[in-house]
């Protein structure tokens, strides 16, 4: 594993929530946890972090976090989605709450755990250990028209009856337990040119195979609501998302929360009585700098979207 973690978009997200001294903050997604040394170091003693990871290692990293940065921290070993609503069911309430979505450096580089196409690693995927489904299940026992549902939907792969099609056909010589296996499954259902296209052949049905192991969207569906209930008025909530599948769950969910009146334009007073419930910050996503893409590859394609929350009065 590589030792070097660099936050995506940090200068970027510390603008849009400002964190203040006392401020308490949730971190969705800790994982190397770069985003939450930058906040917990400016919410100083009176402030309170909280850390939430699914992942094993994201644990480990923040114990060490937490003896480096001033502020108070609490770390909640779940996916984001409980841990928002076991903080519902408390009446926490927060300052800062934000998600850095996707996979993480450190499960990247971690040879092990499978989730990249570019070497060759059991087939897993599982950003908890200790669920039962891993990508290896679904590759060898799902059938062939499901293989190309969730290809098509979670990965908005253009070949994707192709590659399901290829699967079926490559598992039924040997199981497939590798990472490479399954990359030349793919390579051999993908035409040769479109394999010189954008990006590597493998990158669609490995994000869509990742989503479903770990049930990404259904957890974002879930998380976006339950953070915004968390917000105190005036509360600031950051998503950064690395397709778009993500973004789109992001931007429409934050748009509704920022849209008033919704009448009929021929109705000459409003009699919806809906009143905005966010500002938001960010009209566009935020795109990292070409000189972020150029020292971290790894960020091209992340896209911020961030919102204040709004009091009675507003």
């Amino acid at each position: 594993m590589t030792q070097t973690h660099v936050p995506v978009l940090a200068g970027e997200l510390i603008a849009l929530l400002d964190p203040k001294p006392g401020d308490v903050a949730v971190d969705c997604t800790v994982g190397g946890g770069g985003h939450a040394r930058l906040i917990g170091e400016r919410i100083g003693p009176t402030g309170l972090l909280v850390g939430v990871d699914r992942d094993p290692a994201a644990e480990e990293r923040f114990a060490e976090l937490a003896a480096e940065v001033p502020c108070r921290t609490r770390f909640i070993a779940s996916d984001f989605a409980t841990a928002l609503s076991q903080l519902r069911d408390e009446s926490f309430e927060a300052d800062l709450i934000y998600l850095d979505l996707g996979m993480s450096s450190m499960q990247v580089d971690t040879w092990a755990r499978g989730f990249s196409y570019t070497y060759d690693a059991p087939l897993d995927m599982r950003m908890d250990p200790e669920q039962e489904l891993s990508a290896r299940e679904i590759v060898n026992e799902w059938d062939e028209r499901r293989l190309a549902r969730l290809l098509r939907e979670y990965g908005e792969e253009r070949y994707s009856h192709q590659i399901a099609r290829a699967i079926v056909r490559a598992r039924r010589r040997e199981e497939l337990n590798s990472t490479q296996q399954l990359v030349e499954a793919i390579k051999s259902a993908v035409p040769i040119p479109a394999q010189f296209g954008s990006g590597h052949p493998a990158r669609r049905t490995f994000q869509a195979l990742r989503i479903t192991v770990n049930d990404e969207l259904t957890q974002l569906d879930e998380a976006l609501p339950a953070a915004w209930d968390l917000l105190r008025p005036e509360g600031r909530f950051a998503a950064i998302s690395f397709h778009s599948l993500e973004d789109r769950r992001v931007k429409r969910f934050l748009a509704d929360r920022a849209r008033g009146c919704i009448c009929p334009p021929e109705l000459p007073v409003c009699v919806c009585g809906r009143v905005p419930e966010a500002e938001l910050l960010t009209r566009r996503a935020v795109a990292p700098t070409p000189g972020e893409v150029a020292t971290n590859p790894r960020s091209k394609s992340a896209h911020l979207r961030a919102a204040r929350k709004l009091g009675g009065d507003q």
